[in-house]
């Protein structure tokens, strides 16, 4: 994978990743297929909006289908039949949020959520799996604790995801495969610092930002980031992993993110909620009962040419699954405008202008 800058507004940048399946125009949002699928969305929905990279995850693809499967298929691609180009997240995130679990230098014992198995993951065998996927992008196996988590505690994971970080890298032989480091620290400016400037002495072809958007105050994130993103390499791709909310979006690109992932589009679309230039929208509102105007006048998505408000909100009531797909393909398409525009304005040098508008615009909106 090659990466290239090709315009700057202050630290906001545009780029282009060179994949084994295609450019890819940064900044980028990856909608988050974890299980080898959008929820709701089928492929062709991603292709129309224009969607060139999704994000599936190791730890997930490695409980089931399982390795076997993976490699009867020729890797992940063929799997799940998208011509697109993958980053694979390693797992770490998810080991984090299991209730029963044990790190220890060597790896992670684990309860398997299927069947309650042991299950032992390590650096190394996060990274043959994920060469076995075949994804485009490989991420690190990292170590996530709470962000408010003893300092001793929060240092332990940063002095852990760099020794993982390391083995990963001696286990990476994949030359067709970007290996991207990632960096902890919980809401500590010290560790932020310690673990990215570590990192980036291990040498990735990317960097990403971990263990952030997990319950942290909006303000922490921005400092944690204006903490990291100067002591990235400005010649390397920098991921924000998580990351869905156009508001944090605009921070992070102001401060030089390429790439975020979040399945937040989807998520709040299948409860109902439509993301929209002035705010979000409640489907489920009886105020779009006979409502019948789409989502947006000025949407082209798949959702707004063809249904109104009004059938939306009865899908919901009645429970219907289109429902749950009409919604999120509509939020997808936002998501993907939205950081288009925001390349656009990078392009021309009226990326703040443009911040400062739409969040004037989504303040005014509040919730329609």
């Amino acid at each position: 994978m090659k990466f290239e800058v090709t315009h700057k507004s202050g630290k906001a940048r545009t780029g282009i990743l060179h994949t084994p399946h295609g450019d890819i125009e940064t900044p980028v949002f990856m909608p988050v297929a974890t299980n080898a699928a959008v929820r709701f969305v089928p492929h062709i929905f991603l292709n129309e909006i224009g969607y060139g990279m999704i994000l599936s995850n190791t730890f997930h693809l490695l409980l089931k289908p399982g390795r076997d499967v993976i490699e009867k298929f020729g890797g992940l691609h063929s799997f799940m039949s998208w011509t697109g180009a993958i980053l694979t997240d390693s797992g770490g995130f998810q080991v984090f949020s299991l209730a029963q679990r044990k790190i220890t230098d060597e790896g992670v014992f684990f309860k398997s959520p299927i069947d309650g198995s042991t299950i032992f993951l390590s650096p190394e065998l996060s990274t043959e799996f994920q060469q076995i996927l075949g994804s485009d992008i490989a991420m690190v196996l990292d170590v996530c604790v709470d962000p408010y988590a003893d300092p001793d505690e929060i240092l332990r994971s940063v002095d852990r995801t760099l020794q993982w970080a390391l083995k990963c890298k001696e286990t990476h032989s994949r030359e067709d495969q970007a290996l991207f480091g990632i960096v902890q620290g919980g809401v500590s400016k010290k560790l932020r610092e310690y673990s990215a400037k570590e990192t980036v002495a291990i040498g990735f072809d990317g960097y990403a930002v971990g263990g952030l958007s997990v319950g942290e105050t909006f303000e922490e994130t921005v400092a944690m980031l204006d903490v990291v993103l100067p002591i990235l390499p400005e010649d390397r791709p920098r991921y924000f992993m998580g990351l869905g909310t156009p508001e944090l979006i605009l921070e992070a690109v102001e401060r030089g993110i390429d790439m975020f992932d979040c399945v937040y589009p989807t998520r709040v679309g299948r409860h109902g909620t439509a993301m929209t230039w002035k705010g979000k929208l409640n489907i489920k509102s009886a105020v779009h009962r006979s409502d019948t105007h789409p989502i947006d006048e000025d949407c082209d998505c798949y959702t707004c040419r063809n249904f109104s408000r009004g059938y939306l909100h009865h899908l919901f009531h009645k429970k219907e699954a289109l429902g749950m797909t009409l919604l999120s393909i509509h939020n997808l398409h936002f998501m993907n405008q939205f950081v288009r525009k925001i390349g656009r304005t990078i392009k021309n040098d009226s990326f703040l202008e443009f911040k400062r508008e739409f969040l004037s615009e989504v303040s005014a909106g509040a919730s329609i």
